[in-house]
């Protein structure tokens, strides 16, 4: 069934949907109630196109309604007033580091102009049980051909155990030509790479991945290609991303270009060190260990 059809977005409507996303994550405590601090918003790109000299301004006036927002939802009703009733939820209050909004090209399969995801997080307080820690709240609302729905979750960060000079790591098994640890939403994993060519991003249908990465959008469905050239032994690797990757803080040329809407592919390839970070669109990291021996 063919989806209606839908105008673009405006500068307004995302507005209104940061707002919106705001509202339907706050996390009453028992004194406060905290809003999500952080919010990726993401438009098509025929969206970001259009409104790309102007995203400061939006930026600036989503902040502001966000502001107005907290202080409507704050203010005491006539019953309060007159102390007849008591306020029923805790103040909402702003966040310490302030409203920290970042608006993106969606390149998700089957967006279309008009269509915006955001994606925000709050982090909670930790808790008082022994051994809880704090959680993060992360919130997804979305307005698709001109329909909103939201989603929530609870995330509560891998602890990484402190270093020990007690038992050396465990040697890779054979045929591992590298290995590579990082981080995602689902938590830290190991991934040992066996073949000479690998796909690295967030996968989806009719995108291959070897290591799917549960993540933000910023991370592209594939976003690069790792190759071991066998008569070497070195590592290349070839970005495919629409936001880069770096290997150790450097930016990887981008080996894709557009024209005229078209993808094109120009093969360009950066070494990899033995052994280095890699990074994705700044949201993920890969430590990344060559044990090859050319």
């Amino acid at each position: 069934m063919d989806r209606p059809t839908t105008h673009p977005t405006t500068a307004r409507e995302i507005i209104l949907e940061i707002v919106r996303n705001m509202r339907e994550g706050l996390e009453p405590l028992h004194y406060t109630t905290l809003p999500p601090a952080i919010y990726h918003v993401y438009i098509h790109p025929d969206d970001m196109e259009r409104l790309r000299g102007i995203l400061p301004r939006i930026v600036d006036e989503a902040r502001r309604a966000l502001n107005a927002e907290l202080d409507n939802l704050n203010r005491a009703g006539i019953a309060e007033k007159l102390k007849l009733a008591r306020r029923s939820q805790p103040k909402i209050v702003v966040p310490e580091g302030g409203w920290q909004i970042r608006i993106l090209e969606n390149t998700d399969d089957g967006v279309e102009p008009g269509d915006i995801a955001i994606y925000s997080e709050l982090a909670l307080p930790a808790k008082d049980d022994l051994g809880a820690g704090s959680m993060t709240k992360r919130i997804t609302t979305r307005r698709l051909a001109g329909v909103e729905s939201s989603s929530q979750s609870y995330e509560k960060p891998v602890a990484t155990p402190p270093a020990t000079a007690a038992a050396p790591a465990t040697p890779p098994a054979e045929g591992t030509l590298a290995v590579i640890e990082y981080e995602d939403n689902a938590g830290r994993k190991t991934y040992c790479m066996t073949k000479d060519e690998i796909v690295v991003g967030r996968g989806g249908r009719d995108y291959w991945t070897d290591i799917k990465l549960e993540t933000l959008p910023d991370v592209s469905r594939e976003h690069f290609r790792l190759r071991r050239d066998p008569a070497s032994g070195k590592f290349f690797l070839k970005d495919l991303s629409r936001l880069g990757t770096t290997i150790d803080g450097e930016k990887v040329p981008s080996s894709v270009e557009y024209i005229e809407g078209d993808k094109r592919d120009r093969n360009l390839e950066a070494p990899v060190p033995p052994q280095s970070r890699i990074g994705l669109a700044d949201v993920v990291f890969l430590e990344f260990r060559s044990t090859s021996h050319g």
